[in-house]
């Protein structure tokens, strides 16, 4: 966190489930920054899905990151057998209503979740968080996201290292004389995706921040694109039902 913020990242992508949101927390009030120069994303846990526990798995959460309000708050599994991300929304928009969140969204909603969460709540999620990359470039769920007026955020932006060594990446990066996560990172800006690259490296963390002075060719962004083969490294969202 401390190395991220002295690189200039201004965003900082956690969760409940990820078990370090105190640790964000005592890092950005650390950092000496002021707190509007910092988006912090966090996000609910299946386990607390519902109307109830999702206000008390938010103040949970508020208190172990040391912040007075959010500025942006994801649920972070549809679950949809357990038919519980309606109410949990609804929960959502009230902490929106009560100021205590600036933007809320959701993570890993597919087409049909996402209809049927604005049908029932009304709200356009502002953000849907999905797993993409090269490999899986969620072409249909983002053109139903730009129809909708939703971000798309890449989770998973490098494919968990299995393209950083991938021939055409690596021609890429040497013709640009850039590392195989930057040119990644830059074929998602350029697609118009929210980028998350996760490093515990601080020499990498500095690195794929370094991603402002340089921009791939169409020829190039087709050919990273051409590696799509549908390939998920995640879990299917459709049938994804873990609460532990």
């Amino acid at each position: 966190m401390t190395t991220a913020l002295e690189a200039g990242y201004r965003h900082i992508d956690t969760a409940a489930a990820y078990a370090n949101e105190r640790e964000v927390g005592l890092a950005l009030a650390k950092s000496g920054l002021p707190r509007e120069e910092v988006f912090i994303t966090t996000k609910l846990w299946n386990a607390d899905q519902g109307y109830d526990s999702t206000l008390k798995a938010f103040d949970l959460s508020m208190q172990r990151l040391g912040l007075d309000y959010l500025d942006l708050y994801l649920i972070h599994w549809p679950m949809p057998a357990r038919n519980l991300f309606v109410d949990t929304f609804r929960a959502f928009a009230y902490l929106r209503d009560q100021g205590r969140i600036r933007s809320i969204g959701v993570s890993n909603f597919e087409p049909d979740h996402l209809r049927i969460l604005i049908d029932a709540v009304g709200i356009v999620p502002a953000v849907n968080q999905i797993e993409l990359h090269p490999r899986l470039q969620q072409s249909e769920l983002r053109q139903v996201h730009a129809q909708l007026g939703i971000a798309t955020e890449a989770w998973s932006p490098l494919g968990q290292g299995s393209l950083l060594e991938h021939p055409v990446v690596t021609r890429v990066a040497e013709a640009h004389n850039r590392t195989p996560a930057q040119v990644l990172i830059r074929w998602h800006m350029q697609l118009g995706n929210i980028v998350i690259p996760k490093s515990v490296t601080p020499e990498r963390i500095v690195s794929n921040f370094d991603v402002f002075t340089f921009e791939l060719s169409e020829q190039d962004m087709a050919s990273i694109s051409s590696l799509g083969d549908g390939t998920r490294l995640g879990p299917d969202p459709r049938t994804f039902d873990f609460t532990g």
